[in-house]
């Protein structure tokens, strides 16, 4: 994940529903929506608190390597792992692909972290080796973001780098880590979406899912996020069909990157004002996460506050939209409906949009976020003409329609 740098590149992921791809022996199947994190807590006498302590939080996987990076911690965290209802992505810790530790929760084994492109071929002898070992398992392998150099990422180019990766490697995830800038002088949010779409397609054409980290912890010239940056940056990620979700950090690194610590927990063990946060946005995900997973790409809209909304949501399932400054992400249910994916862009402010979808509104349901359920869509002004919404800074609102 780098956190030897001052900026911290790493891999992104979109989960899709079954695929011939993953259908192939020996491939990891993504089962559920990823909610994960990047430094696992130290292998201490107190591990099961503090496992019990992530799944309270509602996080769904841990990847190790922090903590537990022996083969006996290893061992002990597969096993809090599953006592606490988690997936677990663990180190190899020296082992052989014939040795590595298996058991009902793990996923699978950190294998590298943001590779140049002149490693994919031993890493796909690695990939190998491990669904041969291990078949099911996933060999898990994190890309740098699309602000790495071309001598990092061994390319010219992004987009090449990507391609190279699920042509050459084969991997069963694509993964990535960006962290935009929230500051007053620099706002890394476009730059963030164009990251997200490189992995959209790169999925897309591999037919796997993708997941990506983003910040959650002051670090060199970045600021530490407020919860609606930190809803911005997941919502988003979600509107270009991430299947899974990682905070940078959990547990806070030591050294001198991070002397401002502040990640979820820090260094000494104490909760931040991040876990809180994290267990009110994790709840939503974990609801909404079923039907995520159900979910393939089709298309994203940046809706700008100086764009006309109807021209850029054209072909979309949303027909009019109150002009304002909106991310929207369209997708195919496995069911044959359509779904949308309707984010305020704001991170300072409130959104409240008056909608117009392309079918009649009775037909027309919301995934709740609070239970996972279709429910009607309120009206949250039904005194005002036409539909309206309210969203919360930089919140989603996730909409099915009936198939054309």
């Amino acid at each position: 994940m780098g956190i030897r740098r001052s900026c911290v590149f790493g891999l992104a992921a979109v989960c899709l529903p079954a695929t011939t791809a993953l259908a192939e022996p020996g491939r990891f199947v993504q089962d559920r929506f990823a909610i994960g994190f990047w430094v696992d807590p130290p292998a201490a006498d107190d591990m099961d608190a503090r496992y019990a302590e992530i799944a309270d939080a509602g996080f769904t996987l841990v990847i190790g390597g922090f903590g537990a990076r022996t083969p006996e911690t290893v061992r002990q965290q597969l096993d809090l792992c599953q006592k606490h209802g988690l997936k677990a992505i663990v180190s190899m810790a020296g082992l052989a692909p014939d040795a590595l530790p298996e058991g009902p929760a793990c996923w699978g084994y950190s294998v590298r972290d943001e590779p140049n492109a002149a490693e994919f071929a031993a890493m796909r002898q690695t990939v190998d080796a491990i669904r041969k070992a291990r078949p099911g398992r996933l060999a898990y392998i994190n890309l740098f973001p699309d602000y790495a150099s071309p001598a990092q990422l061994g390319a010219p180019s992004y987009d090449e780098h990507i391609m190279r990766f699920v042509k050459e490697v084969g991997a069963d995830v694509l993964s990535m880590d960006h962290y935009p800038m929230f500051r007053p002088d620099a706002d890394g949010r476009d730059g963030y979406c164009r990251n997200l779409e490189s992995m959209r397609k790169g999925s897309l054409a591999a037919e796997v899912p993708f997941w990506n980290f983003f910040n959650t912890m002051p670090f060199g010239p970045h600021s530490d996020p407020t919860e609606a940056q930190l809803r911005w940056q997941i919502y988003a990620s979600l509107a270009y069909g991430a299947k899974g979700v990682l905070y940078f950090c959990y547990w806070t690194p030591t050294g001198g990157e991070f002397p401002k610590g502040g990640a979820i927990i820090t260094a000494e063990g104490r909760r931040t004002r991040h876990y809180d946060q994290a267990k009110r946005i994790n709840a939503a995900l974990k609801n909404l996460g079923p039907t995520l997973m159900r979910l393939t790409s089709t298309g994203v809209h940046r809706v700008g506050p100086k764009d006309d909304p109807a021209a850029v949501l054209l072909g979309s399932p949303i027909r009019s939209l109150t002009r304002d400054d909106y991310l929207v992400g369209t997708f195919r249910h496995a069911d044959g409906r359509r779904a949308a994916l309707l984010v305020n862009y704001h991170f300072a402010y409130t959104a409240w949009p008056t909608v117009g979808f392309d079918a009649d509104p009775a037909e027309v349901v919301e995934v709740c976020p609070d239970t996972g359920k279709e429910i009607p869509v309120l009206d949250c002004s039904p005194a005002m003409a036409g539909l309206q919404i309210s969203l919360d800074a930089g919140a989603g609102r996730l909409f099915l329609l009936p198939a054309r």
